[in-house]
């Protein structure tokens, strides 16, 4: 029988702490634009980009999961900016949680496609769900394997 993954409810206090952690640790080269996944990233890319100042916030509106543990075969990208705001440009890469790593590895295989430079960042970081064992976020909050909850995502 399978074990049921502890759920951790978040504060935004908990939240604020990674944030200002991510931004003090590693977030101290400038960058030209933020490139937040939605949903997940769009809360935590918000914080950050009032933290270091970057205004230049685009999206990467990406359906790749339909429920808990039901993936499409591939993503669908319902919105992505156009080559020209990304080309040339360092780009902060942003999401909430790398879970299994498939939608931020599937957007960063369209950033490869460009001629950008980009890091990713994202409050946690779960490597014992990652399907990619040889690539993980560069800069993440913290690791763990729980449940998360998020403050912004109660409901749900």
């Amino acid at each position: 029988m399978a074990t049921a993954l502890a759920k951790r409810y978040l504060s935004w206090e908990e939240i604020q702490s990674l944030v200002d952690y991510l931004i003090k640790t590693y977030l101290t080269e400038p960058y030209d634009a933020m490139l937040v996944i939605t949903r997940g990233g769009m809360v935590p890319g918000c914080l950050i980009s009032e933290k270091i100042d970057l205004r230049n916030i685009l999206v990467a509106a990406v359906v790749y999961y339909t429920d808990v543990d039901q993936a499409l075969d591939k993503p669908i990208f319902l919105q992505f900016p156009s080559d020209t705001l990304l080309s040339g440009k360092r780009i902060l890469l942003v999401d909430d949680v790398w879970d299994s790593g498939r939608t931020i590895t599937a957007v960063k295989e369209r950033l490869n496609q460009v001629n950008c430079f980009y890091q990713t960042v994202v409050l946690h970081y779960k490597p014992g769900r990652s399907k990619f064992r040889h690539d993980r976020p560069d800069f993440f909050g913290e690791t763990t394997e729980d449940w998360l909850v998020y403050p912004w995502d109660r409901e749900r």
